[in-house]
């Protein structure tokens, strides 16, 4: 099934007007930020199709995104935060400042945000979880392919100017010959230090 509204109208129904989708890119790569992005619905969703980024062609997240930021039926955000604060205070602190950053950027400011995963303990905003919700919620599916576009987008900048590492194809992400570049040339300052094998970089044969 795609995603629909319903969890959206549940919202409603409960009394908060402005309900927010958020969701992630980049908790499980090597280098770059992890990425947020909040989307509110302002009028009917202004495009078919949307759903969880990860079921999506490249082409087709692209087609999407740009159809999201340029319709005035949605309101929209995003948040970062780069490696050297992700090695500072864990990826799941990081992802947590990240979707705050894009719901408090937000327009009008929400009244409930609802988020793709597990409850966070400590959070600025009153929020519900949805496990898949990227596959559920569709304001947490526009969130999802704004997210991962940004997040794409920026990686495939930093290819040209972090060179031998393969961002504009791997994002960051541990395949076979990013692995093979770190063991090459070490890593750079978008690489996330306490990841593996940076945290181990000292052993014989890195």
């Amino acid at each position: 099934m795609p995603p629909d509204f319903e969890f959206e109208l549940i919202a409603h129904g409960d009394g908060y007007l402005n309900v927010a989708g958020v969701d992630e890119a980049g908790r499980g790569p090597l280098a770059g930020p992890v990425v947020a992005a909040a989307v509110i619905f302002l009028a009917d969703p202004p495009v078919d199709g949307l759903d969880d980024s990860k079921k999506l062609t490249e082409a087709r997240r692209e087609e999407l995104y740009e159809a999201l930021v340029a319709s005035s039926a949605i309101s929209w955000s995003v948040g970062m935060i780069g490696a050297a604060t992700i090695d500072r205070i864990n990826i799941l602190q990081a992802t947590r400042r990240a979707m705050e950053r894009a719901l408090r950027r937000l327009n009008p400011r929400p009244d409930l945000a609802l988020v793709d995963g597990l409850p966070f303990r400590r959070f600025a905003f009153r929020h519900r979880a949805i496990v898949g919700g990227d596959g559920r919620s569709l304001s947490i599916a526009a969130a999802s392919i704004i997210a991962k576009v940004t997040r794409d987008r920026l990686m495939r900048r930093w290819h040209r100017r972090f060179r031998g590492y393969g961002f504009d194809t791997n994002k960051g992400y541990g395949t076979p010959e990013h692995l093979d570049a770190l063991r090459r040339l070490g890593p750079c300052v978008l690489h996330r230090r306490t990841f593996s094998p940076m945290a181990q970089a000292l052993l014989p044969g890195f």
